[in-house]
């Protein structure tokens, strides 16, 4: 494999950004977004460790929330198992008062997510349920009523909704198989359910399959098995406006520009696939993982950077996107410093703010792929 030096990477670092790192941004990112038809935006927490956290609660995070974002979106809050509890339970108490500041501050809302296809992030009472003599009956009943008491208590709020997620499995490319999808008797039958449901409840609103089928090398099954699921919609008449592509990449080596180069064919066509049926695309959890690459931080934003750079330059290039989100503002309170931690301990470089919430050069590389965007129409 060929390796860069520290001068090829600074180097590239350089035609990435526009300012050096931790320089005042000289625009928001909403403005250079909205400027060209576009919308940028972030996660937000409600306050899990109180006021010290990713959340709207925490004034310092909450001034790049405001300063940047023209769209939000819950980070748990609206997932069945933090909403729904037990069957005939509703609970919308953390979600509430993230809606209420994001109106507050003019900022638009995503709803993330009505069905989360994977059992592991099923409340344990679903897992469990007895879905009785018909379970096909009881299935669509325990579904709907799930959909429609979300959509109708927030969809005049809410501009898009992740309504399926993940239902690929990311090494067959087939459906997962749940409790739900079991009852259901067919995968299809299930998450064509839960999108009719939501246009039904919540008309209107931009409906989104989301997924994490990545660029890198070792997701083939997974693209292949996303643009089935997309094919199968298109000709079932499912109403599916856009893909969520999360974007959680990742830079494991010092090879940014060879690996960019490489995975950027399979991409194109991948995309294209994608937009050739006729769907949207959003950019629903971006973020970069540096958890190979070393800790000196201007080699580690230095590369992360560039690498971010070649991604997004390939996504900003169809007109069919609108929404850029990142999963996070903010390194300090990153969810990859738990779930996917460096070896050396320490903070991932992930996001466009660092821990002190300086403006790093993943940041300049996002407001440099806005300025050069054309201008999406309607």
């Amino acid at each position: 494999m060929t390796r860069v030096t520290r001068r090829e990477l600074l180097a590239a670092a350089a035609c990435a950004v526009a300012a050096p790192a931790f320089a005042q941004p000289a625009a928001s990112l909403h403005a250079l977004a909205k400027a060209k038809n576009m919308r940028f935006g972030s996660c937000v927490a409600w306050r899990p460790r109180g006021a010290d956290a990713g959340s709207f609660a925490n004034p310092e995070y909450a001034a790049l929330l405001e300063r940047d974002c023209g769209i939000l979106v819950p980070e748990n809050e609206l997932k069945w198992q933090q909403v729904r509890p037990e069957k005939h339970l509703f609970d919308f108490t953390r979600f509430q008062p993230i809606l209420d500041y994001a109106e507050a501050k003019g900022m638009a809302m995503r709803g993330h997510t009505l069905l989360w296809h994977k059992a592991q992030y099923f409340p344990k009472w679903l897992n469990q349920y007895d879905f009785g003599a018909n379970p096909r009956a009881e299935a669509e009943s325990l579904l709907d009523f799930h959909i429609r008491s979300v959509c109708r208590t927030y969809g005049s709020r809410i501009t898009s909704f992740d309504v399926v997620n993940e239902t690929i499995d990311e090494k067959t490319g087939q459906q997962r198989e749940t409790s739900l999808s079991r009852a259901f008797g067919d995968a299809d039958a299930m998450v064509d359910f839960a999108f009719h449901a939501a246009r039904a409840h919540a008309p209107g609103v931009e409906l989104v399959y989301n997924d994490y089928m990545s660029w890198e090398p070792g997701n083939e099954a997974h693209r292949a098995g996303v643009l089935r699921l997309l094919d199968g919609f298109r000709k079932r008449g499912v109403p599916v406006d856009a893909l969520g592509v999360q974007s959680h990449i990742g830079a494991y080596d010092r090879d940014v520009r060879g690996s960019a180069a490489r995975q950027e064919g399979e991409w194109r066509r991948f995309l294209d696939g994608v937009t050739a049926m006729g769907y949207k695309l959003v950019v629903t959890e971006f973020d970069v993982n540096d958890k190979g690459l070393p800790d000196d931080i201007v080699t580690r934003d230095a590369a992360v950077a560039a690498y971010a750079d070649a991604y997004l330059s390939i996504l900003f290039d169809y007109p069919q996107l609108r929404d850029v989100l990142v999963w996070g503002m903010c390194d300090k309170y990153g969810w990859l410093n738990g779930f996917s931690p460096r070896p050396d301990g320490g903070i991932k470089r992930a996001t466009p703010y660092d821990a002190q919430f300086r403006a790093k050069p993943l940041r300049e590389v996002l407001a440099r792929r806005f300025a050069a965007a054309a201008a999406r129409k309607g």
